[in-house]
């Protein structure tokens, strides 16, 4: 397969079950502002929007609307312990071997601060296999998945057409089809099949085991 086919994935709920670290880092900024959250909080569901949306989600569920601090206090936290809280999915190693032993390029493209994605990268030995690692910056540039994948596409000049964005959640399917690539959904991570094919995904993969045959398969077709 030639080098000039391009596959961009997502990090959490598609590489890494960042769960407990995320959790552990929402319930900090809570604590910080002076709440008291169940330390039984579910945030499976605010997985994968930018974090933003996320803790402004949370804090609804108190009147408060203090999101610059929250961020802050997430960060801080994450930026300490949360990003440790992160582990493959059994299977993920294997499938990029694979992937970049058919001469693919392999990006990580995560709506996740691009500093901790390659803290984390770094962490569980991920980095080898990608050709690049992006995310978003200060500032909020970059948070939300069409705008990161059309910066991705002008900085390594590939065609869309030819490559192949793959992701758990629908911001990853909508961003891909937003700057004309094909969206691949992952059924391991936090999204379900009817929030991926509600999304247009073009295919789905069910099975860490099958996400290299279906990558290159969508991509020779």
């Amino acid at each position: 397969m030639s080098r000039r086919h391009t596959v961009l994935l997502d990090l959490d709920g598609t590489l890494i079950d960042s769960r407990p670290g995320i959790a552990a880092s929402c319930l900090a900024a809570l604590r910080a502002l002076g709440h008291s959250p169940d330390e039984a909080l579910d945030i499976t569901a605010f997985i994968g929007p930018p974090l933003e949306d996320v803790l402004r989600a949370l804090l609804r569920r108190y009147g408060d609307d203090r999101l610059d601090a929250a961020v802050v206090a997430y960060r801080r936290h994450y930026g300490e312990s949360g990003f440790l809280g992160s582990e493959l999915y059994p299977g993920i190693g294997e499938a990029l071997g694979e992937m970049q032993r058919a001469g693919l390029r392999l990006y990580i493209a995560t709506s996740k601060r691009e500093v901790f994605a390659r803290r984390i990268a770094g962490h569980l030995n991920l980095a080898g296999y990608f050709d690049g690692i992006y995310g978003s910056v200060d500032g909020g540039k970059l948070d939300h998945k069409p705008e990161l994948l059309a910066q991705i596409l002008s900085e390594q000049d590939f065609i869309a057409a030819e490559a192949l964005m793959v992701g758990d959640r629908r911001h990853d399917i909508v961003g891909a089809h937003a700057v004309r690539m094909r969206g691949l959904g992952v059924l391991w991570g936090y999204g379900s099949r009817d929030e991926l094919e509600a999304a247009g995904a073009d295919h789905v993969v069910e099975r860490t085991a099958d996400l290299a045959r279906t990558v290159r398969s969508m991509l020779e077709n």
